[in-house]
């Protein structure tokens, strides 16, 4: 991956492959990806291109077939604790408890990552803030409307200032002014925390990823800044048109 020469990279993955039980082919097949500290990555593909499957192994929630990954020079297969220490996720679906408030969560949360005392209340407070949810973070969440769900969950991911942070999708369903205030928030941290973001919204990647990969069958198929990439496309004005000439028209379930 191209980027700033001063820069090292944060999370390295080398060949990954993937086969599930059952499955005809590979899920993932010969998945390299090497990501910069201070970037924001982003991966994308169709539905079925094995993002999920990438995402959950360099994250050590799913063991490879075959292949590596490293996350700041830690071998995430050898010491997967030590790297879960390092990491921030912000899942898809909404990873909080309804019937608690904001604030219970996040302190929660806050405590599985080691944090305690005046340490874990000072980043608790400074996540809400991030967020926007000073004037409902002792309201339950199932009070809250989807955009202040995602917030919430945002903010859950970044406690404990994670050297990595993993969004899948994470402003699908929302208003436009919470998605607006999300990729706000994103980008203000992009310098901060290093990121690896996946979407089905292309013009979001467009305009917060500093590098992004397409990907499709198990394979990355092109990856470079997203500028460049289109430029190199001809008659591809922007990331979607990119992406859908890549990628295809066809329908995938």
């Amino acid at each position: 991956m191209e980027g700033e020469t001063s820069r090292e990279n944060i999370l390295v993955a080398r060949d990954l492959s993937k086969v599930y039980r059952g499955a005809t082919r590979p899920a993932l097949n010969g998945f390299s990806v090497s990501i910069r500290e201070g970037s924001v990555f982003g991966l994308l593909g169709p539905n079925g291109a094995g993002k999920t499957t990438a995402t959950s192994i360099m994250n050590t929630l799913l063991k490879p077939t075959s292949g590596n990954v490293s996350v700041c020079g830690i071998d995430a297969a050898r010491y997967p604790g030590q790297v879960r220490a390092l990491i921030g996720c912000v899942p898809q679906e909404i990873a909080l408890y309804l019937n608690l408030t904001g604030r219970e969560n996040l302190l929660f949360f806050g405590s599985l990552y080691g944090l305690r005392g005046k340490r874990l209340e000072t980043r608790v407070s400074d996540a809400i803030e991030l967020v926007g949810l000073e004037e409902s973070a002792d309201q339950r969440v199932f009070t809250y409307s989807g955009g202040m769900k995602r917030r919430a969950n945002l903010a859950a991911g970044i406690l404990h200032n994670p050297k990595v942070l993993f969004l899948d999708e994470p402003t699908v369903g929302i208003d436009p002014q919470s998605r607006n205030m999300i990729l706000e928030k994103l980008a203000a941290l992009k310098d901060k925390i290093t990121m690896v973001y996946t979407t089905h919204y292309m013009e979001e990647a467009e305009m917060l990823c500093s590098y992004v990969a397409i990907m499709d069958g198990g394979q990355i198929i092109t990856e470079g800044p997203p500028e460049a990439l289109i430029h190199q496309r001809p008659g591809c004005a922007n990331l979607e048109e990119l992406f859908i000439s890549l990628t295809g028209k066809q329908l995938r379930d």
